[in-house]
């Protein structure tokens, strides 16, 4: 997909960026990059390789786990309850390796050599070399405390071979019209990157986790909150740099965007229930009540709240299709 979304970035979609209709003067003062001191303050520079330290009760804030509220699970064992805690990190642990390496890093990448086709300042292309670093770093810190928790607990991480967004970023891209394939990847990337996730700001905090655990949660937390900015404003100069005919096509896709990254896993959701000990028809019942479309719709438009923002002050809900595909995602009324 990385190399489909350069070739296609170069050829149809992004290739008259150079006579885009933005200011070079303007696009340069424009961009603050918060990565000046990346030297000093980025984890993957300071911060060293968490371990498992200290003796955290739980493995994942249970308020973070809708089917813990279950009846079913309020009536279990506490071991299949903590169990169920073991793979909810599991899941969280393999969406971030996913996300990273599979989502991230290659649009960066592509970001950082000049291939995006956006003209972009000089800053924006060394930032996003910093970006990929961390980004690589995220990701084996999130695999290296993965590897200590299967250690500690002996407990078999019960997940799918890929994560239910990387199917979903597969069909978006397969149904895109061909003029602006590869739009999509650019897009995701700053849907995810824009997005304030729960986890990482309430995990760290939780002091009935292991120690390491929550270092390793912070440290990711510390380097977003930069990408978050870096983002934001990429999407600033993407949008107007795209055609009205771009625009329109690819507006309808953003609401997709924003549930494959925020919608529940239900299949690693399920898999983690059944491997905690918990019988196939409990499993179904409580995914069937934890997981009702109005509930996951409710918690989708919550978390969506900042990137929503952003497509709003780029103009992209100016555009009548696009601001349809919202309401009927539920994302707004």
């Amino acid at each position: 997909m990385a190399l489909q979304f350069a070739r296609t970035a170069n050829r149809t979609v992004l290739a008259r960026r150079h006579q885009n209709r933005l200011d070079q003067a303007f696009v340069e003062a424009d961009y603050r990059s918060r990565f000046r001191t990346w030297e000093r303050v980025a984890t993957v520079r300071n911060s060293p390789m968490r371990v498992l330290e200290g003796d955290g009760e739980l493995f994942f804030s249970p308020e973070l786990v809708p089917a813990l509220s279950h009846p079913i699970l309020q009536q279990a064992e506490p071991r299949i309850r903590e169990t169920v805690l073991v793979h909810r990190l599991y899941e969280y642990l393999k969406f971030t390796i996913d996300l990273e390496q599979s989502a991230v890093i290659p649009v960066t990448g592509h970001i950082s050599r000049g291939m995006s086709g956006l003209d972009l300042p000089e800053h924006m292309l060394l930032d996003a070399f910093k970006i990929v670093t961390d980004e690589a770093w995220h990701a084996q810190f999130t695999y290296e405390i993965l590897r200590e928790v299967r250690t500690r607990t002996g407990i078999a991480p019960a997940l799918p071979d890929t994560p239910t967004f990387t199917d979903e970023l597969a069909r978006i891209h397969e149904e895109l019209p061909s003029q602006i394939r590869g739009l999509d990847e650019l897009l995701f990337a700053i849907v995810s990157e824009t997005l304030i996730s729960s986890i990482l700001d309430e995990l760290p905090q939780d002091k009935r986790l292991p120690e390491g655990v929550r270092e390793m949660v912070a440290d990711h937390a510390v380097d977003e909150a930069k990408h978050h900015s870096y983002f934001s404003t990429l999407l600033r100069f993407l949008w107007p740099a795209m055609t009205k005919k771009e625009r329109e096509l690819a507006g309808p896709y953003i609401p997709r965007l924003i549930f494959a990254f925020l919608e529940p896993d239900y299949a690693s959701a399920a898999l983690g229930l059944r491997a905690s000990g918990l019988a196939g028809h409990e499993v179904e019942q409580i995914m069937s009540d934890c997981y009702t479309r109005d509930t996951v719709v409710d918690d989708v438009r919550r978390g969506a709240g900042p990137t929503l923002q952003y497509f709003v002050e780029a103009g992209a809900l100016e555009h009548t299709a696009t601001l349809e595909a919202f309401q009927e995602s539920g994302l707004i009324a």
